[in-house]
């Protein structure tokens, strides 16, 4: 007996004969396959058969369903070796050999071949407990859980963090703020009033540490996106998010940044050893792309305060405020002015002056305005370019003067959305709406939802940012993330004040393991299934999501059993429920990881 699409018995017995010939039998089998074939095409690996699940069974459903459903067979996927423990595919150093040097171009991302994909499940490290919750867990997380002592070792007269019997202190030190973060914060208050009346609003710190500076921000109102590269010693990103910190794996190299243009209120680096007036100005360039008009840029370290710091930076005084002059000049060449400045602070501002930008378009002037074929939101795997990215002069409340204060900002349409096909204000508040529906809903199916139990949120394929909106007011953080195939709505993600990224789920996220505790999705599989293999989105999920942590997908009933067969297999347990209108052709799967721990066999 076999299945059609339907789910209905189809018999292979002729009924006029009781007997079907030979031929005619091989005939209509080789048919039949070809029909499923046709079916599963979306589904071409091969996975090992153990039974077939009856998934009415092992995910029970509200109601009898009649819609078709994509069926699956069960498999089981292997434990990972333990060395995999903190395995990130794009930016694995086990393969940074095979790229250049050349501006530590090695250390973006470099996803693995699907032929070297990993079909195996990542286990925690041997001793993992269930992440501190916040907010305790910004001064203190389990050792075993990020167990490396790397930093503690080499950065222990900084007070980044300390180790003290099985926990990791976190005491708020760095290189640039001995007296605490919150000493530098209130210094850099002082020099940026617009800091403490919800003027900035969203931040990205380049070269982030452990995030402290980012943690310290969040009970001022500012939403900060830590980064920082995979290196192997220190796990800094690992760090942050362990802490329940927002942050993410990056690097300002040969591509931009996974941003849109014109999005940050305010860029920050604390002698974070960027180069950045080096070749030709490219780092500072795309800081001046993802930094809206009228945001800040602040830097602390070398070379600034250079006359009473310079003995301690291994040079000269010379060489120094000759590093300070050239950044300066660039500053000043890219419409950029000395904002405040005092003791190892210093801040620009990016000018919202139109006259200045305009002036770039002058021959000889460098570096030059940005030609036209440079989409400026264009920001997966797009190379860098010595140019300056000009804000678009049609838009006129784009500037940090312009956008409304926090939390105001958050529920207005932005003006971007005249930008994107089909938006509008009414859209937008249409979107709003219906997200805050569906987030009080989600919270009856899920309890866990807005309680101390969930802290990092990913939503994985967002519009508009509205189910990040819906739980502003609970204890967690959402990463907004925008399909780069997708419409590119997540400038208006950032005008909102919220915060986001852009990527492809073909391929893994810039994370490291167990980094989230809820991961949310919306139609991703209806919407990427002809590009994506369900089965590698499932174990990357798998991969981020914290030992105990919980999945919404919110998809149509076509896909939901076999997500579900495929979840089983990854050690999750799920339960099917309707939406909050409970029609039939969309279900929600709410799913738990479960924490398990490596066995001897683990050998992948």
């Amino acid at each position: 007996m076999t299945k059609h699409k339907e789910g209905k018995p189809g018999s292979l017995q002729d009924k006029r004969s009781g007997v079907l010939p030979t031929t005619v039998l091989l005939v209509a089998l080789c048919g039949l396959s070809f029909y499923l074939g046709g079916i599963f095409c979306a589904e071409k690996n091969k996975f090992e058969v153990k039974n077939v699940v009856d998934i009415a069974k092992a995910v029970p459903s509200p109601k009898e369903s009649t819609v078709a459903s994509l069926q699956m067979k069960f498999a089981t996927f292997p434990e990972c070796s333990l060395d995999y423990q903190d395995y990130t595919p794009c930016t694995d150093p086990k393969r940074w050999k095979k790229y250049g040097m050349h501006r530590l171009a090695f250390m973006e991302r470099h996803c693995p071949p699907v032929f070297e994909r990993k079909e195996c499940l990542v286990p925690p490290p041997e001793g993992y407990k269930l992440p501190i919750r916040w907010p305790k867990s910004r001064d203190e997380c389990w050792y075993r859980n990020v167990p490396y002592d790397w930093i503690n070792k080499v950065k222990s007269n900084q007070h980044w963090l300390t180790k003290k019997g099985e926990k990791f202190l976190f005491p708020g030190g760095g290189t640039m703020f001995p007296q605490g973060v919150s000493a530098y914060v209130n210094l850099m208050q002082d020099l940026i009033p617009g800091m403490k009346d919800g003027t900035v609003r969203t931040a990205i710190d380049t070269g982030c540490g452990v995030a402290s500076w980012g943690g310290d921000l969040l009970d001022r109102g500012i939403l900060t996106v830590s980064l920082a590269p995979r290196d192997n010693h220190e796990a800094q990103v690992q760090f942050a998010l362990e802490r329940g910190i927002p942050a993410i794996l990056g690097i300002i190299s040969t591509q931009r940044l996974p941003f849109p243009s014109n999005s940050f209120d305010m860029a920050h680096c604390s002698r974070c050893l960027i180069p950045w007036t080096e070749f030709g100005g490219l780092y500072l360039l795309e800081i001046n792309r993802i930094l809206r008009p009228g945001g800040f840029w602040v830097l602390s370290g070398p070379p600034v305060n250079y006359q009473n710091r310079w003995r301690g930076w291994n040079t000269t005084v010379e060489e120094q405020k000759s590093d300070y002059d050239g950044l300066q000049k660039l500053l000043t060449s890219m419409c950029f002015k000395l904002y405040n400045k005092k003791d190892d602070i210093a801040v620009w501002q990016k000018t919202s002056n139109g006259s200045c930008y305009s002036r770039l378009a002058k021959p000889d002037t460098y570096p030059p305005k940005c030609d036209d074929s440079m989409e400026p939101d264009s920001a997966w795997y797009t190379p860098l370019r010595p140019c300056v990215v000009v804000p678009n002069p049609k838009l006129k409340k784009i500037g940090l003067k312009s956008v409304p204060k926090w939390p105001e900002r958050l529920h207005i349409a932005p003006e971007r959305m005249s930008e994107i096909h089909g938006g509008s204000a009414s859209a937008f508040k249409h979107d709003d709406s219906k997200w805050n529906v569906r987030a009080k809903h989600y919270k009856k199916v899920l309890p866990a939802l807005g309680t101390d139990k969930i802290r990092n949120v990913m939503d994985m394929n967002t519009v508009y940012g509205s189910f990040a909106a819906a739980l502003i007011d609970d204890p967690l953080w959402v990463m907004n993330v925008i399909s780069s195939y997708g419409a590119n709505t997540l400038a208006i993600v950032y005008d909102r004040g919220l915060i986001g990224t852009y990527h492809d789920w073909c391929e893994a996220f810039s994370t490291y393991p167990r980094t989230y505790d809820l991961l949310h999705l919306d139609g991703l599989f209806t919407a990427e299934s002809h590009r994506c293999d369900m089965k590698f989105v499932l174990l990357e999920m798998d991969r981020i999501l914290r030992p105990n942590g919980y999945v919404i997908m919110r998809e149509s009933s076509y896909f939901v059993d076999a997500i579900a067969t495929i979840a089983k297999g990854m050690r999750w347990g799920c339960r099917k429920e309707d939406t909050e209108y409970g029609v039939e052709k969309e279900k929600l799967l709410i799913c738990q990881k479960k924490l398990w721990y490596a066995s001897s066999k683990s050998s992948q």
